[in-house]
């Protein structure tokens, strides 16, 4: 009975990924102090928690009635962009991440976008939102996204206190845990892709 919950749950907290988003974020968790970032940390998963409800609830019909899209088309485009990101960042590190974070000074943005609402997250809400019923959906996605803010806070706590002592070890960490959840990523990413591909397929 749980199952629905559990895949739901497990999907998402994959693709939003508080690990590979503390690579990500690695220079705001450098530079700025801890209330502003953990500020623009909760505004920016507020930001993407009405958006993955309103994805949620419209379902397919935002695409496929408001947008002429098909939601299979958005699907593969959002596996390309991830899978884009996870090649570039298992083959060349933090640096290529750098290059598509948003300016800094807009702190909340940056933090929603585009790892937190982006076409792969949206496309879990939608999935989610035809799996389980809203408030399922509602509270899979607030309890994801939670956790997720609380891991980063947790991680930038221990950055400003262990960055003089372990610098080394923290270098290593981002190294090394960005490189193994970028492969994740490209996992999910060429499943997204084969996912829309073959509904795209299946009426022919």
């Amino acid at each position: 009975m749980l199952s629905p919950y559990i895949h739901s749950f497990a999907l998402f907290f994959s693709l939003l990924n508080p690990f590979l988003m503390s690579v990500y974020m690695i220079g705001m968790i450098r530079h700025i102090e801890a209330r502003v970032f953990n500020k623009a940390l909760i505004q920016g998963s507020l930001i993407a928690y009405l958006v993955f409800i309103f994805f949620a609830w419209g379902g397919e019909r935002i695409f496929n009635q408001y947008l002429n899209v098909r939601f299979e088309s958005f699907q593969i485009f959002g596996g390309i962009i991830f899978l884009v990101i996870g090649y570039r960042y298992v083959f060349q590190g933090a640096d290529t991440i750098g290059e598509i974070r948003g300016a800094p000074e807009h702190l909340a943005g940056t933090v929603a976008m585009p790892f937190m609402i982006g076409p792969g997250t949206i496309s879990a809400a939608v999935v989610t939102g035809m799996d389980l019923r809203l408030t399922g959906a509602a509270m899979v996605m607030a309890v994801t996204l939670a956790l997720t803010c609380m891991i980063l806070i947790l991680m930038k706590f221990m950055h400003d206190n262990l960055r003089y002592k372990h610098a080394k070890y923290v270098d290593y960490y981002f190294d090394i845990v960005g490189r193994l959840s970028a492969l994740l990523i490209g996992t999910i990413a060429v499943d997204m892709i084969v996912t829309g591909i073959s509904h795209l397929v299946q009426p022919a």
